[in-house]
């Protein structure tokens, strides 16, 4: 989920499992429970029809609610988010495909609406993935380095357009290679210029010397390297994933100026112990700008990645730079033998090259636990609660619809 929220209060939930599951894991299912068995129960009354036929492509999971919520940067939020699942073919390779959308109004006049797809073709032979995102978004931003101080800041505002989309093939099993396009439109930029009203005079003069206009334009070309053997993006319970994106922003294609970057996603699950369903989690994220100048709202920065979840423990942009380097470690496990409930702890560390040396001098660390409660067993989504806690007195409480990574 791209919006950290801080409490999660579930409205109606609207929930069905329609897709189809072969006979093993029917059998396991069954004996598991999550959040519409329970309504069931206090209710005492069937809300829907649980199918329980042999796997078959073009059921869906689907997952949802209106909430409210909490967050660092954000203040109290409303909300409606969804996430649907399906099998686009049949047989135990087939690849869980899935959207995800949510919108969001919040006490600090954000507003949110995103929509992000993660589709594979029958026969897994092409991946097609979608990122489309609008922001209407006041932020707090601390500058530029990973040495800045959570106590100066300049009071941000922007309006933003996100539209990425690529397509992939299958060229090896679970190897796949593609291309896409990427743009990044941000306009009305407010808070951060020299004669701004109210602020850290020390972060906005970093800002100005790095530069920044009242509007940015970034467009470019991506070439795509993905190797995925796991069949549940959503909640893996194995395997490993690596992505690797080369983009090229071209002033040919509307950019503001060319430059390049490098995104290296790495993760790899491993069951803990051996034939359990508890999963020792690793992922590494790393991106890296490898020429040119990005527009200051295009660097990386925390909590800004494709999932807006590295630096849990950090408001989002608590640090931004040209270059980031981020590593988590998790441990998931059962509390509940019906895995309804289960719990989280994970360490996390992030680096931030300073400007104008562009060299890492500092490394950020988080902890924290988490709880996890099964939204929907079928596709076993879980609601994600974490509890995270960084340098400089820095902590929050950190809300996802699925899995961090």
């Amino acid at each position: 989920m791209p919006f950290r929220i801080c409490l999660l209060l579930l409205c109606p939930i609207f929930q069905t499992s329609w897709a189809q599951l072969d006979s093993v894991t029917i059998a396991h299912n069954e004996k598991e429970k999550d959040i519409i068995d329970i309504a069931q129960k206090i209710l005492k009354k069937s809300l829907l029809k649980r199918d329980t036929a042999a796997k078959k492509a073009g059921r869906i999971y689907f997952s949802g609610s209106p909430s409210i919520g909490y967050s660092l940067s954000s203040g109290w939020a409303g909300l409606v988010v969804a996430n649907g699942a399906f099998y686009t073919g049949v047989g135990k390779a087939a690849k869980l495909s899935n959207v995800y959308v949510d919108a969001l109004y919040t006490q600090q006049k954000q507003t949110v609406v995103h929509l992000q797809s993660n589709i594979w073709t029958k026969g897994n032979r092409f991946n097609i993935v979608n990122d489309w995102r609008y922001y209407n978004y006041p932020q707090k931003t601390y500058g530029l380095g990973g040495n800045t101080d959570l106590n100066n800041f300049a009071n941000q505002a922007f309006k933003y357009l996100r539209l990425y989309q690529t397509v992939l093939k299958s060229i090896r099993p679970n190897l796949y290679a593609g291309v896409g396009y990427g743009l990044d439109y941000h306009w009305k930029i407010t808070g951060t210029s020299l004669s701004a009203p109210d602020g850290d005079v020390a972060v906005i003069s970093q800002i100005n010397a790095y530069g920044i206009a009242d509007k940015s334009f970034s467009s470019g070309l991506t070439a795509n390297i993905l190797f995925d053997n796991r069949i549940n993006s959503i909640n893996p319970g194995g395997g490993s994933y690596a992505n690797i994106v080369y983009r090229n922003n071209l002033t040919s294609l509307g950019s503001d100026n060319s430059w390049q970057s490098l995104l290296v996603d790495l993760r790899h699950y491993i069951p803990f112990p051996r034939h359990s369903e508890n999963i020792l989690a690793f992922w590494s994220y790393n991106w890296l700008t490898l020429g040119g100048n990005p527009p200051y709202l295009d660097l990386p920065s925390t909590g800004w990645d494709t999932y807006g979840n590295t630096g849990e423990g950090y408001i989002q942009g608590r640090f931004r730079d040209k270059n980031m380097l981020f590593m988590e470690a998790e441990y998931r496990f059962k509390i509940s033998p019906s895995g309804l409930f289960g719990g989280v702890v994970f360490v996390s560390a992030e680096s931030f090259t300073n400007w104008p040396s562009n060299s890492f001098q500092s490394v950020a660390p988080a902890a924290g636990v988490g709880l996890r409660t099964k939204f929907n067993k079928y596709s076993k989504t879980n609601i994600a609660i974490d509890y995270g806690f960084g340098q400089g007195g820095s902590q929050g409480i950190f809300v996802n619809l699925g899995e961090v990574f």
